[in-house]
């Protein structure tokens, strides 16, 4: 496997052609092991991953503190290369509930200082709000974040889950490297308006969800029990007659892997890798065991007739259910 570098947007640094979401190490998808954490962040930075990705408020701090602890005690060669990115914005209470977003220029300088301090570095490669704060405008946000750059303290703005004309109006306020946004097989609304637009402005989609927290992985079975603090437990395609419906077409997807000698998660996120080198999947494996079936995918070349038995057995909008709870996807801007 040798790992190939893309470009992170027109204004935006070289990157790994597979990202590390480190999400699942602290929250929302049940427990994990901190040891095992840190071991597969050291083994995607061995095996040549430099971009991971995070959230002050995964997990109230805690990712954050598990990434500064694996590029502390990370080889100097490899922690030197890693690019951290980071959304803010996200309000909790110490009960875990959600209460809104923050995109006040104050508020963005002062989740960068303390992201700084727990992740134990002197910047911050990519800095985005998670969601658009409905009550100040996207110039303000942005506008704090070039003030941020300019001090040294962030290198490139991106943005996530926001539409075409926020894109826009985000772009003309500062250069934007990319935009983080959900994109798989069975989660396409990108693909209508948001991605010519990030294309025609030179800004690179960094893609979250690639297998759908699991959906599409293979792996997840009908009988699965989930914890009540997974996230899971509550998504509307993780229930009922919609996670039977949507698990058959993973074992249609199943059928395509097999043929080619590839397991149903490799054979997804190299969907997502031939979608353009624009590009870039986030992986989220919790375990060294899943970052190595997920590298994989860098291995298969999909040629037309494999990208149209996918299309056939996973066609757009084949998928039963929203991709967030119904209160949730007013502040998604891609479907």
């Amino acid at each position: 496997m040798t790992m190939r570098t893309r470009p992170l947007g027109t204004t935006g640094p070289q990157v790994s052609a597979l990202g590390l979401g480190c999400m699942g190490m602290s929250a929302l998808y049940g427990d994990a092991d901190r040891t095992e954490s840190i071991a597969t962040i050291h083994a995607a930075l061995d095996a040549g991953v430099t971009l991971l990705d995070t959230g002050d408020f995964y997990g109230m701090g805690h990712n954050e503190l598990l990434i500064g602890e694996a590029l502390r005690t990370a080889p100097a060669e490899l922690r030197e290369k890693a690019q951290v990115s980071v959304k803010f914005g996200a309000l909790r209470g110490p009960d875990g509930e959600w209460s809104g977003f923050d995109g006040r220029p104050a508020a963005v300088k002062n989740f960068a200082a303390y992201s700084l301090q727990r992740l134990g570095v002197d910047h911050i490669d990519v800095y985005r709000i998670s969601r658009l704060d409905p009550d100040v405008p996207i110039e303000e946000t942005v506008g704090a974040i070039a003030e941020l750059i300019e001090k040294g303290h962030v290198r490139h703005v991106g943005l996530s889950e926001v539409g075409a004309e926020t894109i826009r109006r985000a772009a003309a306020t500062a250069p934007v490297t990319d935009l983080q946004i959900e994109y798989s097989l069975i989660s396409r609304g990108i693909e209508k308006e948001i991605l010519p637009t990030t294309r025609e402005l030179g800004i690179s989609i960094t893609a979250y969800g690639v297998l759908s927290r699991g959906l599409i992985s293979g792996h997840f079975t009908r009988d699965r029990q989930l914890a009540a603090h997974d996230f899971r437990a509550h998504s509307p395609r993780f229930q009922g007659d919609n996670l039977r419906h949507n698990l058959d077409l993973v074992e249609a997807l199943r059928k395509i892997a097999e043929r080619k000698g590839v397991s149903v998660a490799q054979i997804a996120i190299a969907w997502v890798l031939s979608r353009g080198e624009d590009i870039v999947p986030l992986v989220g494996a919790r375990t060294r065991e899943r970052l190595t079936e997920s590298l994989g995918a860098l291995d298969i070349t999909l040629d037309a007739a494999d990208l149209t038995a996918i299309e056939e057995a996973v066609p757009p909008g084949a998928a039963a259910g929203d991709r967030y709870p119904t209160q949730q996807m007013a502040h998604l801007g891609s479907e």
